[in-house]
């Protein structure tokens, strides 16, 4: 059995449950406390979520659990292997959604939920920003008037550039043109995303 482990309401762990639901996948989520106790770290040294145990399987990292279940239990349409082209597009919009919107996402919320007064808005800061909203305009450009990044279906490229949107979004109150505010509508509409939302997993009780 898939177990995705996460703290409740993780963002990035939405990923990895979204995946197992748009390809009808059965799994089992798992709450992580903050900090992360011994025995999550023992399965998990990095203490980091999401983090995937399939059988022998045990991995980290959100885009390479998607990849992962992807290749394992394929094919499906979120990673289209019969168009090498469509293919390419996708691997390159899936790892850019975490290698450069999230990784340059993750600074800013250091900033705002760290940093002392005087550093929230700092040089580093304000560059940061401007970095991360060229990042999002790449992201605008590449989905023009499509309903998906790559081709005709949601991929794992939508799934995770959407993820990194709605932190952007939602923990750093980042604007958004209308254009991805409406086709992060969209996403969210389809049933498997708000299955997803309903599964992920719930504070351990007290």
């Amino acid at each position: 059995m898939i177990r995705i482990h996460n703290f409740p309401g993780g963002a990035r762990g939405i990923r990895a449950i979204w995946a197992c639901e748009e390809m009808g996948l059965a799994y089992e989520t798992s709450a992580v406390t903050f900090p992360p106790s011994d025995a999550y770290k023992a399965l998990n040294p990095l203490g980091s979520v999401p983090f995937l145990e399939d059988g022998a399987v045990a991995i980290n990292e959100s885009i390479a659990i998607m990849l992962y279940l992807a290749e394992r239990y394929g094919p499906t349409p979120l990673l289209p292997k019969g168009d090498p082209v469509a293919l390419a597009r996708v691997m390159q919009l899936t790892v850019y959604g975490e290698a450069s919107l999230g990784a340059g996402i993750d600074p800013l919320l250091m900033a705002k939920f760290g940093a002392p007064d005087a550093d929230k808005l700092n040089w580093s800061v304000r560059t940061q920003v401007g970095r991360v909203e060229r990042f999002i305009a790449y992201v605008e450009a590449q989905l023009g008037d499509r309903p998906f990044l790559v081709g005709d279906d949601l991929t794992l490229a939508d799934i995770a550039v959407t993820t990194a949107l709605g932190i952007w979004q939602g923990a750093l109150d980042g604007p958004l043109s209308e254009r991805l505010l409406a086709w992060r509508a969209g996403l969210a509409a389809r049933p498997a995303w708000q299955r997803a939302q309903a599964a992920q997993v719930r504070p351990p009780p007290s």
